[in-house]
């Protein structure tokens, strides 16, 4: 039996945020990829594992929207391999990942893998050079027939769904150019898809050995595909444990850090989005209910802090001028290292944000 403490502790480990420095050949996250979205995103998870993306490091970097159609941050020497790792397994699993945009291509009778290279193909040819979002959109939207395409209320035009435009980009060999918003899109200098990828790339490998021991539902909530198929390509080489009563597999090579994970006493402020809070097994995470509701609200979700290996509460920044002030919830008394350590941390963000003072309020524990 491995207790939840074990999981935790095996986790940081696995996804490197108790160490000091690194480099992106040496970092786990980059084989499965770290979401960039809000403030606190690709980078700041880097910086979180010893990685500060300066000029040199970000060119050793590449922007994808991937899993989920979320952006994430690979090592651009492994964009061929994750470009494969990242495709549908099957039509099925395309036609649950592009959501509603499947419905219209079913009745035309085009099938969602097809549909995909379709949109890739013509996004190819529309993006010679670095495009705005907008402008690929509505290229699009002359080329692409109907079951392609929905009438969007707020901007009282035609667009092609969201998600075939967002999974076909990498398809098309076309990366995001990071810090722009609207997205600007450009074409991957001597691009290639490997298939298929090598087990460093797989994305179910990947996740047992950065978020296991898992189950295949939650490894196929995480990619937004159909559990059949994460069954399908199930690894051999895994071995089960018990957690806290469920059956779940890990990788048989990964069994004795999870039964010798050591104790640890890193702090981190983890972002919104940081790998180590999409674990599908969010009882695991966070067991008090109410804790969860408050790190994982409907909208606006707060950073965590980490500490020792465990969630004792979230985090929330404000910038003024030339100050980043963090309010920081926690959950339960922390002793006088733990608050030491956040302060430490903000120091950082701060630092990491180009803001030169930093304000840190801790509130009273509770705040549920």
């Amino acid at each position: 039996m491995i207790d939840r403490r074990q999981v935790m502790q095996f986790r940081v480990g696995a996804q490197q945020l108790d160490r000091a420095g690194g480099t992106p050949a040496d970092t786990a996250v980059l084989d499965i990829g770290v979401q960039d979205t809000g403030p606190d995103g690709g980078r700041w998870a880097l910086a979180l594992r010893g990685v500060e993306v300066t000029a040199p490091v970000a060119d050793d970097l590449v922007l994808l929207w991937t899993v989920r159609a979320a952006p994430h941050l690979y090592r651009r020497a492994d964009v061929a391999e994750v470009a494969g790792a990242v495709a549908p397994y099957s039509d099925a699993d395309a036609g649950k990942r592009i959501y509603d945009a499947a419905r219209p291509l079913k009745a035309a009778g085009i099938g969602n893998l097809a549909a995909l290279d379709e949109v890739a193909a013509r996004m190819r040819a529309v993006v010679t050079t670095p495009t705005v979002k907008g402008d690929v959109s509505g290229r699009l939207a002359e080329l692409l027939p109907e079951p392609y395409l929905r009438f969007c209320r707020p901007c009282a035009a035609t667009h092609l769904y969201e998600m075939p435009f967002r999974l076909a980009a990498v398809r098309a060999g076309l990366e995001l150019r990071p810090g722009t918003s609207p997205p600007v899109l450009h074409r991957i200098p001597g691009f290639t898809r490997a298939a298929p990828p090598g087990d460093r790339f797989d994305l179910v490998r990947a996740y047992l050995r950065l978020l296991g021991p898992a189950t295949p539902r939650q490894v196929a909530d995480y990619l937004d595909a159909p559990v059949r198929d994460v069954r399908a390509r199930w690894p051999e080489d895994v071995v089960e444990v018990r957690v806290d009563g469920e059956v779940r597999s890990l990788l048989a090579a990964d069994e004795p850090a999870l039964a010798g994970a050591a104790d640890t006493t890193a702090v981190r402020l983890l972002g919104p989005f940081d790998l180590f809070l999409q674990a599908r097994d969010r009882t695991t995470l966070v067991p008090d209910a109410a804790h969860a509701k408050q790190l994982w609200p409907v909208l606006g979700r707060p950073g965590a802090v980490l500490a020792g290996g465990e969630i004792v509460g979230t985090w929330r920044s404000r910038k003024a001028g030339r100050t980043l002030t963090l309010a920081v919830q926690p959950w339960r008394k922390l002793p006088a290292a733990v608050r030491d350590g956040i302060v430490a941390q903000a120091e950082r963000l701060a630092e990491h944000r180009g803001v030169p003072r930093v304000d840190v309020d801790v509130a009273a524990p509770g705040g549920v």
